[in-house]
């Protein structure tokens, strides 16, 4: 029996179905071993292709048969069929090894469970039963409830296929398997780190108190893995402070590797490229997974396969995370959390026993909150990780931050994160002596009144919420000298050179009045002497301040000004500026940006809206008791950017026209594509309809759209959609 063939090559070389499964029984179990279940891994290993015994599947092999030939079901009818937990937790594993964690139940186009295990192929009684001899294993720990049960399953799951698609590519395609490297040690990225923060610069009182963040925070790695919190005031070095404790905590607990979890692509690459510079000397340290990554303009030139070999394994290592430090986002760790894909589960494994940086954990998605702390309690909790809740403003996330009062009493089962340990000496102190702005509030003005303050300032940052409102206010300053203006509708090319330039007329003085998006306003290095922001949360409100006197430039507190709209917010901004506006009216209002007032902020951002901390209801699909779970259900519904985008790529420069002429002839299109995210602008559905009708985009292959009327793309604005703009629908 043969598990794979090899296209001109006889059977004397393919693959023994023997084999295969002893190398993913092994490797499974090598994965599972993370977490404690090493013997369940060894046995979804064994019986995940079991069926291949069937003999239309080994006709398929050798080109007798060219019909559906079931393999997966037949391991999953046997596991189901223990009737006991470890059996059924087996059965989805092997039955979605191929295409995903099924449902339970279901009559959709995809098999449930049942369904797959209903049509299994039944092996014959010549072959030995492959459940002789195996013991079932126990959990590595006691479950309190379903959902951890689910949570095992997934990680099981990704144990399975890993060991799976790395076996089937090590006898298929053996020189991309010999890409594959585990990458440097950690005690080496640790030294790099080590002579680069002995190489800055120590002096003057920032950075003094710099160095006493840093040397208090790497002093508590020696705490036991588990929950942490690092509450580091904007401009605090709270980037490379975390990278710091992650490596000295890794290596004193031996944890083995580091993921660092961040909200936006806007600022991911300015965070990698400082660790990649940090550990330039080690290829392989940092993989960035994001859709933004352009592996030329980090890797530099390519070979004559179009692709550098840094690349190459860049590229592999994206598959599994198996890499020391990996860079990615908030959508793409968390959605890989409540996946059901193999391609999208296959890494997970490798969570296990890592230190998960969340920086900006302020942005953590309020209608998928209780999911997301469920999901970060299991790995904290079972799977040997650790987590850091990285920012300048602090959630409220502890389950006393939850426990409001009702008519009916204490809410039962409120989310929460417990056990949080603070790594910042006296958060308390630190805001004070990294004080340096003060919130002004100006009431309300109209975009006239507001232009006008810009126009007065020699140099201003002014943060509206909306792209279209942005724009239209940007249209009454863009006469006077230094007017700029970002948004998300600039692609990412463009940004990045917009923000250099302001970079510089601040450096050398000259005048600079930017409009921007809130895309400035987390992680993006630049300093302005006064700050203006249209009302918002508490917690946007500090981090636009974070963009104000950064490095103390100006004598005192600089302002920076906050105002209510006279044309009104939209919806999804008006809860979280009403949650602004009873903290600047209660008793904190006196130093909105303390820490004691942004957790108040928190706490009514969270309190008055429990109703949608899990607003899809993904967690009542992985909850049953009876193991009934629907994974891709749940799947389905946990998708933390929900509106429907169209990537539009816009050749912007000579790179970019370069690469859409060769994407025209290209047999194999994704790493182009890759390149071509860099030149990327997302709109939503309307916004390309009236593009398209416009005939301004057009189809170089499918799925892909590229911007064939550059008169709809302004150096200035960045993409221009025809017809009206409704702000509501053209957020940032």
């Amino acid at each position: 029996m043969f598990a794979h063939s090899l296209e001109k090559a006889g059977p004397e070389s393919w693959q023994r179905l023997d084999d295969h499964l002893k190398n993913v029984a092994d490797g499974a179990a090598a994965f599972a071993a993370a977490f404690g279940a090493a013997e369940w891994g060894r046995a979804v290993g064994r019986l995940h292709d079991i069926g291949k015994h069937n003999p239309q599947f080994q006709q398929r092999l050798t080109g007798e048969y060219t019909g559906h030939a079931d393999h997966k079901g037949t391991g999953a009818r046997l596991l189901d069929g223990l009737g006991t937990g470890f059996g059924r937790i087996g059965a989805y594993c092997v039955a979605g090894h191929h295409g995903g964690l099924p449902d339970y139940h279901g009559s959709g186009p995809r098999a449930s469970l049942k369904q797959i295990i209903e049509r299994a192929f039944v092996l014959p009684e010549s072959v030995a039963n492959p459940l002789f001899g195996l013991s079932e294993p126990s959990l590595p720990y006691a479950p309190d409830d379903p959902f951890q049960l689910s949570f095992f399953t997934r990680m099981l799951f990704s144990a399975l296929v890993d060991a799976d698609f790395l076996d089937t590519e090590a006898f298929m395609d053996a020189e991309r398997s010999g890409w594959r490297t585990p990458g440097p040690p950690l005690d080496a990225l640790r030294g790099a780190l080590d002579r680069h923060l002995a190489g800055k610069d120590g002096s003057g009182r920032i950075n003094s108190l710099r160095a006493e963040i840093l040397g208090h925070c790497r002093e508590q790695a020696a705490l036991d893995p588990g929950l942490f919190t690092l509450t580091v005031p904007t401009g605090g070095g709270k980037t490379l402070t975390s990278m710091a404790f992650a490596l000295d905590h890794a290596l004193l607990h031996g944890l083995r590797r580091v993921i660092y979890v961040i909200p936006y692509t806007s600022i991911i690459e300015q965070n990698a490229g400082v660790f990649r510079d940090v550990f330039r000397a080690f290829p392989g340290a940092v993989v960035e997974h994001h859709s933004n990554f352009d592996p030329r303009r980090a890797f530099g030139g390519e070979d004559n396969a179009g692709e550098s070999v840094q690349a190459r394994r860049h590229r592999l290592a994206c598959e599994n995370w198996d890499a020391p430090v990996v860079v990615t986002t908030n959508v793409q760790f968390f959605e890989s959390l409540f996946a059901a894909r193999p391609s999208r589960c296959r890494k997970l494994h490798n969570l296990a026993g890592s230190v998960i940086v969340l920086d900006e954990a302020q942005m953590l998605p309020v209608d998928f909150l209780d999911p997301c702390l469920r999901a970060l309690e299991e790995l904290t909790t079972h799977y040997g990780c650790s987590a850091v809740l990285c920012t300048a403003t602090q959630p409220a996330l502890r389950r006393e931050d939850f426990a409001v009062l009702s008519r009916k009493g204490r809410i039962p089962g409120l989310p929460g994160l417990d056990a949080q340990r603070e790594l910042a000496p006296d958060p308390a102190r630190l805001y004070e002596a990294f004080r340096r702005t003060e919130l002004r509030d100006l009431g309300e003005l109209a975009l006239g009144d507001v232009a006008a303050l810009v126009r007065e300032r020699e140099q201003a940052l002014c943060i509206v919420n909306t792209r279209a409102r942005a724009a239209e206010l940007f249209e009454l300053v863009q006469d006077v000298p230094g007017a700029r203006h970002l948004s998300a509708l600039m692609c990412p090319a463009h940004r990045s050179e917009r923000l250099d330039e302001i970079r510089q007329m601040l450096k050398d003085g000259e005048p600079c009045r930017v409009v921007s998006t809130q895309l400035v306003e987390a992680g993006v290095d630049v300093s302005f002497p006064e700050v203006i922001r249209e009302m918002a949360g508490l917690d946007s409100i500090t981090q636009a301040a974070g963009r104000c006197n950064r490095e103390g430039e100006r004598e005192g507190a600089a302002p920076v000004s906050v105002y209510y709209p006279a044309e009104g917010l939209p919806r999804a901004f008006s809860a979280q500026a009403e949650h602004t506006g009873s903290v600047l009216r209660g008793p904190h209002g006196n130093d909105p940006f303390s820490p004691e007032a942004i957790r108040q902020y928190f706490r009514l951002h969270y309190w008055l809206q429990q109703d949608r901390l899990d607003r899809r209801g993904v967690l009542r699909d992985l909850n049953s008791r009876d193991l009934e779970w629907y994974f891709r259900e749940a799947e389905r519904k946990f998708r933390l950017i929900d509106t429907v985008m169209v990537p539009v790529i816009v050749p912007w420069d000579d790179r970019a026209r370069e690469l859409v002429e060769t994407l025209r002839y290209a047999e194999h299109p994704g790493g182009i594509l890759r390149k071509l995210q860099q030149y990327t602008v997302q709109v939503y559905e309307g916004q390309f309809r009236a593009l398209d009708e416009a005939g301004a985009v057009e189809t170089v292959v499918e799925g892909c759209e590229v911007l064939c009327r550059m008169e709809f793309y302004d150096d200035l604005f960045g993409l221009t959609v025809p017809g009206p703009a409704d702000p509501e629908y053209f957020l940032a």
